[in-house]
């Protein structure tokens, strides 16, 4: 008699190479048997459906009860915060331990965060939304002195100490950093045994008075320290360039460096108004225009100059949407199908934190109507799901390497091989989704961002049922700390 069973589904699992109707058997926090006819307490049905290892998003800020639900329902059992990280580890775990959390959890050193208070003076306070508030500190933008430099990797190094899974590195925002700090930080990575995950600085293509190409500075600093980088959403830092990006990868893999990819099923992106990149001198770099940029929270497409700088200045905490590319026209649909086509290349959300149209309501569900986001906070693996599988060319082998095997690898590097996820073998950890394909759809949209996805039937977290039936099981709270 086991704890609990998933019976009836057709178990996918590109790790082990099974491909099999087969019943599934969990006790406590692991798969432990494979076969027909397993006995348990608590029994799934999962007849008409995939059983998938549940997938791994390496790039979640929606680090909350209500960000998680919606992930469950898009099929994710670890959502991890590792290009932006923790404004503070330490903080960052404990309250993730205090409220409890669905799914599991888990936070790289924030090289920005840091960057912040070194250069800044903000006090860390584990929150991303002060991070988000601060990418338009002047201080920060700025170059570092040497000492300032050394500084900056004394905290790095603490905030590893603490359990950071990683450094996120998101050089993106803050242009006045030199290329030799960048390197410092991978070399830190590198010597700790621990990736790094970046937001890579602009591209020549778009900024040619830029310091160094973030593409090339990516690849040089994976050569020069030996660390395993990890380009974050290729797609929306890379746009158009695209092709030239992944060819720079390609050739450094092929030449030994460590560079792992990842990307997201959009053409808009996410961020705070404050970012230097959105400046109304700078949006020409990327074709941009104010009214490619839509406050979050009240869905105002920004009409002009005037009207950004004001919002920058009066909100630099504000969220927005920033439509880089048109899904709708052929040409940006297929960049974003490179992007995520490019071989090994990992899905990942970069979901954030809820907007809300009036007082926030923490902790409702569902989400009320207040409650605004970017859609790929919701859809982000459903929407690959039917872009790469059901109207592209990957099986779901494929789809479930992508999702799950590939990101779980880059979380293994991170904590030293101690995390088994990403495969159902037995011995794997019981983090499992059953998703019904024919009805697994992404609903969010730029208008309507709160949906949730549809088709994940049961979503188990450690061997504990998170969502039975469709449903969020709400004070289900299994979810456990990934830290080295």
């Amino acid at each position: 008699m086991h704890d609990l069973v998933i019976t009836g589904g057709r178990v996918v699992d590109p790790a082990s190479g099974t491909d099999a109707p087969l019943d599934l058997a969990v006790d406590g926090g692991s798969i432990t048997a494979l076969g027909p006819g397993p006995t348990g307490r608590t029994v799934l049905d999962a007849s008409g459906c995939l059983v998938l290892p549940g997938f791994v998003d390496l790039h979640s800020h929606a680090q909350s009860l209500d960000g998680q639900r919606m992930q469950a329902l898009d099929g994710v059992t670890t959502a991890l915060d590792l290009e932006a990280g923790a404004y503070g580890v330490a903080r960052a775990y404990a309250d993730a331990a205090a409220e409890g959390r669905h799914l599991h959890h888990g936070f790289s050193a924030s090289w920005a965060s840091v960057r912040m208070q070194v250069l800044a003076g903000v006090v860390p306070d584990g929150r991303v939304e002060t991070l988000v508030g601060q990418l338009g500190n002047a201080a920060f933008q700025r170059e570092a002195t040497r000492r300032e430099e050394d500084a900056l990797v004394a905290g790095i190094e603490a905030e590893l100490a603490e359990g950071g899974l990683g450094v996120g590195v998101i050089v993106g925002y803050s242009p006045g950093c030199h290329p030799r700090e960048y390197v410092r930080v991978a070399a830190l990575a590198a010597a700790a045994n621990v990736p790094a995950f970046t937001h890579a600085r602009d591209l020549v293509d778009f900024t040619p008075d830029t310091r160094i190409d973030g593409a090339e500075e990516i690849v040089r600093a994976a050569a020069e320290t030996g660390a395993h980088m990890h380009y974050c959403h290729v797609n929306s830092t890379s746009l158009h360039a695209v092709d030239r990006v992944h060819a720079l990868v390609a050739a450094a893999r092929r030449e030994g460096s460590v560079v792992t990819t990842e990307a997201y099923p959009y053409g808009a992106g996410m961020t705070g108004i404050g970012a230097a990149f959105l400046a109304p001198d700078r949006l020409a770099e990327r074709g941009l225009a104010p009214a490619s940029i839509v406050v979050a929270a009240t869905g105002e497409r920004v009409a002009g100059a005037a009207r950004l700088t004001e919002l920058r200045a009066h909100d630099p905490t504000a969220l927005v949407v920033v439509h880089f590319l048109d899904e709708d026209v052929p040409a940006d649909a297929d960049v974003l199908r490179r992007a995520l086509l490019f071989e090994d290349t990992c899905v990942a959300s970069d979901a954030m934190p809820l907007s809300w149209n009036g007082p926030a309501q923490p902790g409702a569900w569902p989400l009320p109507p207040e409650a605004l986001n970017h859609p790929r906070s919701a859809g982000t693996f459903a929407r690959a799901y039917d872009l790469l599988v059901r109207r592209g060319p990957l099986g779901v082998a494929e789809f479930v390497r992508r999702a799950a095997v590939l990101p779980a690898q880059v979380v293994a590097d991170a904590t030293g091989g101690a995390v088994r996820k990403g495969s159902l073998a037995t011995g794997a950890d019981a983090d499992v989704v059953v998703l019904d394909p024919a009805t697994y759809r992404d609903r969010a949209t730029y208008d309507a961002s709160n949906l949730p996805s549809t088709g994940v039937r049961h979503l188990v977290v450690a061997g504990t049922p998170v969502v039975r039936d469709g449903a969020v099981l709400l004070d289900s709270r299994p979810g456990r700390a990934v830290r080295r």
